[in-house]
């Protein structure tokens, strides 16, 4: 018996900042994002032996246990021993045997949520082998638990979430972490020209985001106004980046996401640099009218809003650059588990 999970990682299109504490605590956040046809994969096979074998095949790592309640969460491989640890305390009360084999599309630190995106795979397989009954909120808060809670990893509350439910989905954050999945009826011919016109470009650098999310948290906490007028505009952007895509008006996005753009940089230092800000303006003097970091910011991909055939002069003038325009379709499902 082989187990197998795949979830989709996901673009930030608007609202990014707004799902992280203590914001969405005292104000409320909304974002709307979208997954795209890249995943974080995970494999269980059970075993007879008593032991525990971790494999992750995109970071070359290889960790092997005598089966135990508990695996100390020790930097190596930690994301793979939370979501077993919170398994066996919550739902199975004794240690387990099995081989567990990770892969994602996307590299750490890439901004397209793949960390999370991974924990939503791996509980999936599990919930999957063992028939537990968890539906589409449950997955989505347990990985939240487990990695912001318990593996005390910083970041916000969208990615968990994209991931299980996928798709467009406008979402909503409240205080004691409630968290309504809004999905959106987009029109067909609307996604396939939004597909069209956003040029998804890798820099060839990933970032750590903890920096950038615990300056964000510091400088809501200590009422920063700069700070939080921004994440206000920020939340302010994803309602008309709804209204956009519903209605149609796709000439607007570009607006809107530069809109967004200007006022992320103001929420924490880090969030672009001189290359990203190089990168960025070479994209508007090639036709692009906007576009945004996707995650913390610092690195990783970068989309850009381009109207009408522009999109192929902006991908001549990322040449100039270091890293890569990635190919990419919207999706519209989320995690998926199956038993082979």
């Amino acid at each position: 018996m082989i187990i197998k999970s795949k979830a989709p990682l996901r673009i930030g299109l608007a609202g990014g900042g707004t799902d992280v504490s203590p914001y969405s605590d005292i104000y409320g956040g909304s974002i709307l994002n979208a997954t795209i046809n890249k995943y974080a994969y995970a494999t269980i096979e059970p075993l007879d032996d008593e032991v525990i074998e971790l494999h992750s095949i995109d970071k070359n790592e290889t960790l092997t246990y005598k089966s135990a309640p508990a695996l100390e969460a020790d930097g190596n491989l930690d994301l793979l021993k939370g979501v077993y640890n919170r398994i066996v305390r919550q739902y199975t009360h004794k240690p387990l045997a099995f081989r567990l084999t990770t892969y994602v599309d996307a590299p750490a630190g890439s901004g397209l949520g793949s960390s999370s995106t991974l924990v939503v795979a791996i509980i999936g397989a599990f919930a999957e082998w063992l028939n537990l009954p968890l539906g589409e909120y449950d997955i989505a808060h347990l990985a939240f638990e487990i990695e912001r809670i318990e593996l005390n990893m910083a970041g916000g509350k969208q990615d968990q979430y994209a991931a299980t439910f996928g798709g467009f989905n406008f979402m909503e954050f409240y205080r004691d972490d409630k968290v309504i999945v809004n999905p959106l009826r987009i029109k067909r011919k609307y996604i396939t020209e939004l597909q069209n016109n956003l040029v998804l470009f890798y820099t060839g650098t990933s970032r750590n985001s903890s920096n950038i999310i615990a300056e964000q948290s510091k400088n809501i906490k200590d009422k920063s106004v700069d700070a939080t007028e921004a994440t206000h505009r920020l939340k302010e952007q994803s309602i008309k980046m709804k209204e956009a895509l519903l209605m149609g008006h796709l000439d607007k996005i570009g607006e809107i996401l530069h809109f967004g753009w200007e006022h992320k940089k103001q929420i924490a230092k880090g969030i672009s640099n001189p290359e990203i800000e190089a990168i960025y303006a070479a994209a508007l003097n090639a036709g692009a009218n906007g576009g945004k970091i996707s995650g913390a910011g610092g690195g990783g991909f970068i989309f850009f809003y381009c109207p009408g055939n522009t999109r192929f002069k902006v991908i001549e003038a990322m040449k100039a650059f270091n890293g890569r325009v990635e190919n990419y379709e919207f999706t519209t499902g989320g995690l998926y588990t199956y038993t082979m």
